[in-house]
Order: C-alpha cells, then structure tokens, then sequence
C-alpha cells in the first residue's frame, strides 16, 4: 500500500469501510492478525502515524518491532532493496515512514510486498483514509461533498485529492501561494480518474469563495524544510485559516476544519478555528482516526481484510 493512486476505487472503498468499522468498534477487529510480524520502521520523526499504527498493532495481536534510522544501515549506504531483502527474512509486513522519495518504498517493497507507506515526501495515504472516516462520522456519507485546500501542495495533499478523485466527492478546490500548487499535468492527471473536473487550482483566495463543506490545511513546513526565500510567509500569510475564512468558506450551513497535525498555532491556523467544537472542527476525529486507517491498511497489505 503505497501510493492511493495504485488502488481501485472498489479497493479504496473497500478499505475506508473497513477503516470506518475498526473506529467504531475497535475490539470486534482484536487478534485479527495474531502472529503476524510487523516492523514499523521510522527514520523520521512521528507522534500520531507512528502511535497509531502501534495501537492497531497491538488491537489486532501483531508481534511488532520498532525500527529507527539508527536501526538500519541504510545511513551507511545500504540500498532499500537490499534493506527489504533482509526484512523479508523476518518480517511479514512492513510500516515504513521515510520523508523521502515514493521510489525507496517501491525499491523496499520488491522484497516485502506488504510494505505501507506511512509517508513519503509526495504522499501520506493512510492520513486521506483517515480524513474520509472523520468525514463519514461527521457528515454520514461522502458523495458529494466539497472540499478546500489551503495552503502548499504536499503529500497530505496529494493523498487528499486522489481520494477526492477515487471517492464519490463533489468537488475539491485547492488554494495555494504561486508555484507550489498542483502542476498542469498532476491536475490532469487527477481529473482523468473520474473524468471531471473534481480538483481545481487557485492561486489566490477571493473574498468570495465558492462553498464547501470542509476547509482543509496542513503545517506550511510540513517537512522541516528550510524556505530558500526570506519573505516566504507573506506569500503564504493570505492562505491562513481563520474565523473570518471559515465564515467565507461557509455556505448554507457552516464549514468544517479539518488539519492533519502537528500544527504551528497562529501561522497556518489560528487556535479557535483548530480547538473549535465538534461541530467545526474534525482534527480530534482525524487523530483518532488515524488508529482506524492504520488497522485497515494493515489488514490490507495482509490480505485480510
């Protein structure tokens, strides 16, 4: 499970329902994968991804093993090929956070066909799965719901749009600074998978958005990057999530917030839009969530499901 964009929407959907089902009743899913052997391999830093899939280790009767970058040799100039032909040795499935390029999964994964993406630099799947059971549990249903991006492009974002474009989702428009959108032909690309024009890119935000049912952002320094450019956060500063953005965001009925977490209180939100109660705010739901989506891309990847 590497990449949203490799699954079916039948699979998608099939995934996030049981995601969906392990939320609401964890304890029905308890031993489901007893005896398994799973290495969670982290060489980058975590709280609710790595927790997560621990907590579903554990729900569903995993032997797990904790790997960190100092765990492995790949600091020494192993190749992630090699690294997986060792794995496989001794491991059924593999949970591996990089924030590196997809391709070092897809060269672990040649070894360890169960390898889940728990993020890479272009996407962050389990983290869309839990969205769309927030999203659920709020909302009841998904189709046609629309949805706003604020923000740089990233893999939360990534993940965000193909389940926008897998999932029967009205519409999702994205909102970013020039240059760090979508590119021309990932936007095409994107809307060739329903074909229609689900996800749209704007490079301002006017006074006068078109509705949604949920605004969405993520941390502008999501990963640790240092900005080449001295003046970057006025470039970013009018794509920040306030009241006054959830009220012009708002249509008939009031939107949803919705972060993917860590965030920086003040820059890309501010705190009463983020600590709003549950009926603007879906963060706390997505921290749960993430629980929920790690039990069902690890029954997945195991062919349990």
């Amino acid at each position: 499970m590497l990449s949203l964009a490799d699954l079916s929407t039948e699979d998608v959907s099939e995934i996030s329902d049981t995601a969906f089902r392990y939320g609401q009743t964890p304890q029905n899913f308890a031993g489901r994968l007893a005896g398994t052997r799973l290495g969670l391999l982290f060489t980058a830093p975590s709280t609710r991804t790595r927790l997560s899939f621990w907590g579903a280790g554990l729900t569903l009767g995993c032997d797990m093993l904790h790997l960190s970058k100092d765990d492995i040799q790949i600091s020494t100039g192993e190749t992630w090929i090699d690294t997986g032909a060792i794995l496989a040795n001794h491991l059924d499935v593999v949970v591996a956070r990089t924030n590196g390029p997809q391709h070092e999964l897809a060269d672990l994964a040649v070894h360890v066909p169960a390898t889940i993406n728990a993020l890479t630099y272009e996407e962050h799947p389990t983290q869309a799965i839990a969205d769309l059971c927030a999203l659920r549990e709020h909302f009841g249903k998904v189709e046609n719901l629309r949805l706003a991006y604020l923000g740089e492009v990233n893999n939360t974002a990534r993940a965000l749009a193909l389940l926008s474009c897998k999932m029967p989702f009205q519409s999702l428009d994205v909102y970013s600074p020039d240059g760090l959108g979508f590119s021309a032909g990932e936007i095409d690309s994107l809307n060739a998978v329903r074909g229609e024009d689900v996800v749209r890119q704007h490079a301002t935000l006017p006074d006068a958005p078109d509705p949604v049912d949920a605004v969405y952002t993520a941390r502008w320094h999501s990963m640790s990057e240092a900005r080449q450019d001295p003046e970057w956060l006025s470039q970013f500063a009018p794509f920040a999530v306030t009241k006054d953005t959830m009220r012009r965001f708002s249509g008939s009925t009031e939107a949803v917030f919705m972060h993917d977490l860590p965030a920086v209180r003040g820059q890309e939100v501010t705190s009463d839009v983020l600590d709003g109660a549950s009926a603007t705010s879906l963060v706390p739901r997505q921290a749960y969530h993430k629980a929920s989506a790690a039990a069902s891309a690890l029954l997945w990847a195991t062919g349990k499901l």
